[in-house]
């Protein structure tokens, strides 16, 4: 029964490590309209992203104001360094 199990995952093992080395075929040539097609989707996505994170930014920015940072007083400036 061990041998059974031993030879038939060996084999599972085997299976896998060769799918695993296979080749794909190449993808088909894109046309300039595809390109530019896909192109304009990929800088209107960069410019949604970009949209977002400032308005997540704007949004933390306002709650640490409304949270801590009209209530904390400023901090003492950092002493100057003595030159020798």
């Amino acid at each position: 029964m061990k041998a059974i199990l031993a030879a038939l995952v060996g084999g599972l093992m085997i299976g896998a490590i060769a799918a695993s080395h296979a080749k794909l075929p190449p993808s088909s040539p894109k046309s300039d309209a595809e390109k530019s097609a896909e192109a304009d989707k990929a800088a209107a996505a960069k410019a949604k992203d970009a949209e977002q994170n400032a308005k997540a930014q704007d949004k933390a920015v306002a709650n640490w104001k409304k949270n801590k940072g009209i209530a904390m007083s400023p901090s003492k400036p950092a002493p100057k360094a003595v030159k020798k």
